[in-house]
């Protein structure tokens, strides 16, 4: 591939890692941060556009945004492994390192807001060392199965052959939840502080866990470094060819998912409580519940599919590619920024900040109001500066010890 492709192939992955970045912003501005303490406005027209707000911003956003974060960062290892690669070093040992970094900045950024995400990575991360010299066929078998959710499937199975209501493979983490909500709400700076470290990020994790996230991100990860190995986000004729492919494949699988996602529960709750057989397992939680996660886990992957397809015909078919151009140096300084969000979202929203109490319709403006301010920053350092401060703190101490 030509130099011009592979320079042009960097900037829509920093332009489309920019708007994932964005699009975390304002789920976690209405969420204020996993405090959930949003007031209800009295004028018609605010619970209006409260309700557009929130539903809206929950279907084109949620489980998708983080999605498109993990499948460029499996496309970011592809990168560093193939400069490592030139240079005729072995990169895996010092990803790994770079993962227990990785998961400092992660206690950084959950010591501020506990919903955060960069532990979560680094722990899986460790897949990409391990599975970086299979083929890429062997590789999407692993991705394959890791998005259809396994563990759910063992919970499925499990519930059918037992005919159990009780669970297995799941983490109770309502005592840490209820702990760590009850000090954003209450705490000054340092018990949040504290309790977020402890509290929170046990929560956060088997959360994850819970809702899928482990094996999924394992799966997002593997499908980037497979992105990068087969040049998927140049700017080519056959990758146009496979992009729109790509977009009615994911657009066809999530009409019947989605559908499925709503009328399965409907479905469920027409049932009586003692009905047996194979339709008794419906009215079954034990069984539902991983049956929905499973369903829910692969309608997103679809939309976000959708969504980075479309993103790449915005880039570089249509005038679109400005304004993308124009968020691409919050891309790349996606680590700064988004542990920035995690700090500027506390101080206004929990109790050891402003506390604020607003509605969904303010809160997203606030939170444009944040990225605005956030993107021209970005726009200024990166206008004499190779790398955002983390990243270049990030970089610098990956290699350290290094020649290089």
């Amino acid at each position: 591939m030509n130099k011009t492709n592979q320079h042009s192939r960097i900037e829509v992955v920093d332009a489309i890692r920019g708007i994932a970045v964005a699009m975390i912003l304002m789920l976690h501005g209405i969420e204020h941060f996993n405090l959930y303490n949003q007031s209800d406005p009295i004028s018609p027209l605010l619970q209006l556009t409260d309700r557009m707000v929130w539903d809206c911003l929950w279907f084109v956003v949620g489980g998708k945004a983080y999605a498109i974060f993990a499948l460029l960062f499996g496309f970011s290892f592809y990168i560093m492994e193939q400069n490592a690669l030139r240079r005729g070093q072995d990169f895996r040992l010092r990803f790994c390192w770079r993962m227990l970094l990785l998961f400092g900045f992660g206690c950084f950024n959950a010591a501020f807001f506990c919903g955060e995400v960069l532990v979560l990575y680094s722990i899986v991360g460790f897949v990409l060392p391990l599975v970086c010299r299979l083929k890429n066929k062997t590789l999407l078998i692993i991705a394959a199965v890791l998005m259809l959710q396994p563990v759910d499937w063992i919970k499925m199975a499990y519930a059918a052959l037992t005919d159990s209501q009780s669970t297995i493979l799941e983490f109770n983490f309502e005592p840490y939840w209820n702990n760590s909500m009850k000090m954003l709400s209450e705490g000054n700076f340092v018990q949040t502080v504290l309790t977020n470290l402890w509290d929170g990020q046990i929560f956060s994790l088997a959360w994850a866990w819970g809702a899928g996230r482990f094996c999924q991100t394992a799966s997002l990860f593997i499908l980037g470094l497979v992105a990068g190995r087969i040049q998927w986000f140049a700017d080519t004729p056959h990758n146009r060819s496979m992009w729109a492919k790509t977009f009615a494949a994911a657009l066809l699988a999530f009409m019947p998912l989605y559908g499925l996602s709503t009328l399965l529960p409907d479905f469920a709750s027409t049932l009586p409580l003692d009905t047996t057989g194979i339709a008794g397992m419906f009215t079954s939680k034990s069984f539902m519940t991983p049956m929905m996660l499973i369903v829910n886990s692969l309608h997103k992957f679809c939309f976000m599919t959708m969504i980075v397809t479309g993103l790449l015909f915005a880039f570089y078919s249509t005038r679109l590619a400005r304004p993308m151009r124009y968020i691409m140096p919050y891309g790349r300084m996606s680590l700064t920024n988004y542990i920035t969000q995690s700090i500027i979202g506390s101080f206004l929203f929990y109790h050891w900040g402003l506390h604020l109490n607003l509605c969904d319709t303010w809160s997203l403006l606030l939170c444009i109001t944040v990225l605005s301010l956030q993107i021209t920053f970005c726009r200024w350092w990166m206008s004499s500066h190779s790398h955002g401060p983390l990243e270049g703190l990030w970089k610098k101490l990956t290699w350290i010890g290094s020649d290089r």
